[in-house]
């Protein structure tokens, strides 16, 4: 049996206490004020941790910038209180643009001060979901500003203090600390010790008074899920992992984080979920991501290989992430769509390449915490996936987002529209991203037939979950590759001109096939640059494989138009 939790994880009801906005488990350090100097060295020291541990720290902001940063800083150590020092020093992490990269409140956590509401953003728009409790009427409505500042200038204004590579990540941090007061003061959105005040739709004004953390703990407050009568099959539980059958031939896996459970290794899940698969007629299996916060990427390996082996025989695998998905949670989203699932829901908090491998660290006086990412993550060189993407938010295929009329109506969007479109769904298409190995191979396996091979491929960096991966074997058997010197494949390596009209003359030659010429023209010299096979590309350029618009190097686009040139040979 799952252990409930509700789909209110995502949908913005916090404790309100200050372990909870703040984050970890640190304890609060002595509160004492610190000299100048102590500050001065806890400065030094960050500043100090960052470049030694980060592994291109300046990546996104010059270090000029950092510099002019921590002077000012400097300037006021003297003056300043506990809680605006540690702020300060989350202003200077904030410079890095870095979402695993952060400075911890905790070191001041009984010292911060709170606004008694949350604020939570459904389909384009924030609402409000947690107030006091006489201002229960006004739970479930949008806010369009606070203060006077339009949301978009609120999200523009934290950037200043929260480290995030992309908007929705920055959208996630703000709606994590969208209550704590001292940061709205930071930014300049509050005046000091003044009143936040929200702006709803249809312009009626909702004052709210700051509370100490305290005070917080022991108020009344009516949040969105006093307004919900049923929550749907699918909200988010404790377990780390479970899944059950949906609408008869539906089967819902829901992923929750990347850690093993102790008392459910994922070996023993994945056999569960395998046997009830072969044990039903499911024609679309659905693994939702979107409470995963991250982990360990790998856990989730002996689950994608059931899957994979239910694509093979036919049934549809779609993702669902959303907001909350970030880190490990999504290098393993990118990774089913390196098995060929579709993604659905909305844009993650995570990027598709992120910097990640997060070390920490304690600053001597303040007790303060920075996590520093360690590693960039460049899932280019493993994945064809991610080819064209970067450090970017991972967006769905199919955007649904989660609506708040749905939610107040306890529905789950996202799965109740899949369940009422059964068809089978396609991948976004990126025709400008740049064409790997893996994905010329699979549109050459498409044009000759899709032909079975006897034997799997040699090849040592296989995956084994590649959506192109029986194309990888027939291309080995069939002598249209012998794969790199090193004996692995490089499916995620960028293809080059060459590569091309090799592997499209050795397909020609294992087909049997003895086209005609119908170009005459001399070679390009894009095509040509870099030739070590010349005789490779003056037949693939004679028989109209190669195109005529060849630059410096190959899309998507060009990669299926030299396959459906091929596959016009055969007619």
């Amino acid at each position: 049996m799952r252990r409930e939790f509700g789909i209110w994880r995502q949908a913005g009801v916090l404790a309100l206490t200050a372990a909870v906005i703040l984050g970890g488990a640190a304890q609060a350090a002595d509160t004492s004020t610190l000299t100048a100097s102590e500050r001065r060295e806890d400065l030094n020291t960050l500043y100090s941790v960052l470049q030694r541990g980060h592994p291109d720290l300046f990546a996104n902001t010059p270090e000029a910038e950092f510099l002019a940063r921590r002077t000012e800083i400097e300037s006021r150590l003297a003056t300043e209180s506990d809680v605006e020092f540690v702020l300060d020093l989350q202003s200077l992490t904030a410079l890095v643009r870095d979402s695993h990269t952060q400075v911890s409140l905790n070191a001041v956590a009984d010292q911060v001060r709170f606004y008694p509401m949350v604020l939570t953003w459904y389909d384009g728009h924030w609402y409000l979901t947690t107030a006091a409790r006489e201002h229960a009427d006004l739970v479930g409505r949008e806010v369009t500003a606070v203060n006077g500042h339009t949301m978009e200038q609120v999200l523009e204004a934290f950037s200043t203090l929260l480290s995030a590579d992309n908007a929705v990540k920055l959208r996630r941090q703000f709606r994590q600390n969208c209550n704590v007061a001292d940061l709205y003061e930071y930014v300049g959105l509050v005046p000091a010790g003044g009143a936040l005040e929200l702006t709803l739709d249809g312009g009626e004004t909702l004052p709210v008074e700051e509370v100490d953390a305290e005070a917080l703990g022991g108020l009344s407050l009516s949040r969105l899920p006093d307004q919900i009568d049923s929550q749907p099959a699918t909200a988010a539980a404790e377990d780390a992992y479970w899944g059950t059958a949906l609408d008869g031939d539906t089967y819902y896996i829901q992923y929750n984080t990347c850690q093993e459970d102790p008392e459910l290794p994922m070996e023993t899940f994945a056999a569960q979920v395998q046997t009830e698969l072969e044990g039903g007629d499911y024609a679309r299996i659905l693994v939702d991501l979107r409470n995963n916060g991250g982990g360990s990427d790998g856990v989730i390996w002996p689950l994608l290989a059931v899957l994979r082996q239910e694509m093979d025989d036919g049934t549809q695998v779609v993702g669902l992430i959303g907001e909350t998905t970030f880190s490990s949670a999504i290098i393993n989203a990118v990774e089913l769509q390196e098995m060929g699932a579709v993604l659905v829901g909305e844009p993650a908090s995570g990027s598709v390449d992120h910097f990640g491998s997060v070390g920490t660290a304690a600053l001597p006086h303040s007790g303060v915490r920075v996590g520093i990412s360690t590693k960039y993550i460049d899932l280019g060189t493993l994945l064809d996936a991610d080819a064209g993407r970067g450090v970017e938010s991972l967006e769905p295929d199919v955007t649904v987002p989660q609506t708040m009329a749905d939610t107040l109506a306890g529905r789950d969007t996202a799965v109740e529209w899949l369940l009422a479109h059964p068809e089978r769904l396609e991948q976004r298409a990126y025709p400008d991203a740049p064409l790997t190995r893996g994905r010329f191979v699979g549109l050459l396996h498409a044009a000759a037939g899709s032909p079975q091979a006897a034997e799997t491929a040699p090849f040592s960096d296989l995956l084994g979950i590649e959506w192109y991966l029986p194309a990888v074997h027939w291309a080995a058997e069939a002598g249209v590759t012998g794969g790199t010197a090193e004996g692995t494949f490089a499916a995620a390596r960028l293809l080059t001109w060459q590569e091309a009209a090799v592997f499209l003359t050795r397909t020609v030659q294992a087909l049997g096939w003895e086209p005609e010429t119908v170009r005459s023209s001399d070679l390009p010299a894009a095509l040509a640059r870099g030739a070590w096979d010349q005789e490779a590309l003056e037949l693939a350029w004679g028989w109209g494989l190669l195109p005529e618009d060849a630059g410096v190097g190959i899309t998507r686009a060009q990669g299926e138009a030299m396959a459906e040139a091929l596959t016009a040979l055969a007619d």
